[in-house]
């Protein structure tokens, strides 16, 4: 490693701006952008007072924690999925179609071949997933295609070989042996939750402890200045393009085997919600910076909000509206709280 690398290293290593804002005592501005970051927190839980209050017969029930434990956790998985280039300064909305075929594919190998054991399918499922990843990834850090572009290319791909695949029809039942490895509930939590909260801490040692993490979000922040400092942006947006494709695959996987059956309509409802959670996510314990454990957040605050409106009598479209009104306030807070910052630092620069 290059000393230009080692010195870009121990810059991200630093408070960022945002952190360095929030260092005021309490009643400054500091103390109180110190408190914004757990906002979060105290919104969920008038979510839970206001349905505990409200619908307290179906709302304060063990079987609507685990729903809302278990439900969500597909969709932190693909939240998880997409932090990584967005990290990196990069889009990737293939990732839910992404999880779409993979539950097709893992499921027609295992009923479509059945002499292949379910360890194959899921193998060759993640292969899959990582070829998806490392296609994304020559397109845009390769070529130079848009992120955005690129990828919503290649989700219209992925959903025609979906369509190809399934052929309007449901795939399953699968094998027990398959279905097994989402069933257990140890403690009373379902095993799913169990695999997210182990990806989940995988993610952030990784980018908030590691030189490879310290260098994707560098590469987000100012691809320009972290090329300067010697760091190889194209590698880390390739390399988060493809962990985003395994991701999405291994949802796609426990999706299929939660399930137990597999249909082309299956990704694109995962989309919006992960993307909702992954900005909201950046206005929580680390504001201005996609992050796992704030994006974690996000995914059961949204959750608890969508499963109280549903039991209080919801219609179906109640959860569409749910997750864009999420997006746009999240991304609109996320701007005006880095604009907040811009102002801060400009009224510091001139007081030095």
């Amino acid at each position: 490693m290059s000393v230009t690398e080692q010195s870009a290293d121990a810059r991200q290593a630093e408070p960022g701006d945002g952190e360095r804002a929030t260092g005021g005592a309490p009643g400054r501005p500091g103390g109180a952008s110190r408190l914004s970051r757990f906002s979060g927190l105290a919104i969920w839980a008038g979510f839970i007072i206001t349905f505990a209050i409200w619908i307290p017969d179906t709302f304060l029930t063990s079987s609507t924690l685990k729903t809302i434990l278990g439900g969500q956790a597909i969709t932190g998985i693909v939240a998880l999925a997409v932090i990584f280039p967005l990290a990196a300064g990069s889009f990737d909305l293939s990732a839910a179609q992404n999880l779409g075929l993979s539950a097709l594919v893992v499921g027609a190998l295992m009923t479509r071949a059945p002499h292949l054991s379910p360890a194959l399918a899921i193998g060759a499922t993640l292969g899959l997933g990582v070829l998806i990843g490392v296609g994304n990834g020559l397109l845009v850090a390769g070529i130079g295609v848009n992120s955005f572009i690129a990828t919503l290319g290649m989700s219209s791909l992925l959903l025609a070989g979906a369509g190809l695949i399934g052929g309007g029809e449901y795939v399953g039942p699968f094998p027990p042996s398959f279905t097994s490895i989402t069933e257990p509930s140890p403690l009373g939590i379902p095993i799913i939750v169990i695999y997210l909260a182990v990806l989940a801490f995988i993610g952030w040692y990784i980018l908030e402890h590691t030189p490879i993490g310290r260098r994707t979000y560098a590469s987000g922040a100012n691809a320009d200045a972290a090329r300067l400092a010697g760091v190889r942006t194209g590698r880390y947006v390739f390399g988060s393009l493809v962990v985003c494709g395994l991701l999405a695959s291994v949802a796609g996987v426990l999706l299929a085997s939660s399930i137990n059956s597999a249909n082309q309509s299956l990704g694109p409802a995962y989309l919006l919600p992960a993307y909702a959670a992954a900005f909201l996510g950046t206005t929580q314990l680390k504001p201005g910076r996609f992050n796992v454990w704030g994006t974690m957040l996000a995914i059961y605050l949204l959750g608890t909000g969508i499963q109280g409106l549903q039991l209080a009598g919801g219609e179906l479209w109640v959860t569409d509206a749910f997750n864009g009104v999420a997006l746009i306030g999240a991304v609109s807070l996320a701007l005006l709280l880095q604009r907040r910052r811009g102002r801060r630092e400009k009224l510091a620069a001139a007081g030095g």
